[in-house]
């Protein structure tokens, strides 16, 4: 672990630091509990609400939560939102008798500029298979993704790049795609199984769908 209290050119500096410690290759052990987390903020932000909610898997059936309140130490800046939702992340992930063995987060993986979005950031220091699932794109470059459910074109570092850092994916026909990037210790096809086989039904996978629920609830 390390302080959450940096100033944002600290925090930057430690993303390429960790960023160097993230796997892109799969070290993935029997995935029997995969994990959805969700954030949002209360009294006007200075009280960080982090839900999470564990599902049996493949049958995706709950199977443990725990919602945790803690102060907000970071303010809201582009490209560092890990340091303002980590530590309530991290707190309710303590609550949870063990860690689940896949963590999909509502966010980027190396799909970021500095490649350590928050999925990576929380796989890195928990040592835990993560991959980030992204609604919407913070950086990088891509074509035109076909309109069926399993359709998928690579994300690139940016137009003419030569670094992969995602994939597009369209997990559902007819709704937005997902970017999907590799978090720790998942690589991007196995990361592109997974998030398929965690979103049987609509856009979202049902670990994203779950946490939200429980944060709302």
């Amino acid at each position: 672990m390390h302080p959450w209290n940096l100033s944002p050119a600290q925090a930057r500096a430690l993303q390429l630091e960790l960023a160097a410690r993230v796997e892109r290759q799969d070290r993935l052990g029997p995935l029997r509990r995969v994990a959805g987390v969700d954030v949002g903020f209360e009294d006007g932000g200075a009280v960080t609400r982090a839900a999470v909610a564990v599902l049996d898997f493949p049958a995706l059936t709950p199977a443990a939560q725990a919602v945790a309140r803690v102060p907000t130490t970071f303010p809201y800046v582009p490209g560092l939102l890990s340091f303002r939702e980590g530590p309530g992340v991290l707190a309710a992930l303590g609550q949870l008798e063990a860690l689940p063995d896949l963590l999909l987060c509502d966010g980027q993986g190396i799909a970021h500029p500095r490649r350590l979005g928050i999925a990576s950031h929380l796989g890195v220091l928990l040592d835990v298979p993560s991959i980030g699932v992204g609604k919407s794109r913070l950086t990088g470059w891509h074509e035109a993704v076909g309109p069926e459910k399993g359709d998928w074109v690579p994300l690139w570092d940016r137009r003419g790049g030569s670094e992969v850092i995602g994939a597009v994916l369209r997990s559902r026909r007819g709704c937005l795609p997902l970017y999907i990037s590799i978090g720790h210790r998942v690589s991007l096809a196995t990361a592109i199984e997974l998030v398929l086989a965690c979103t049987p039904r609509y856009r979202l996978p049902e670990t994203t769908r779950q946490a939200h629920r429980l944060a709302s609830g």
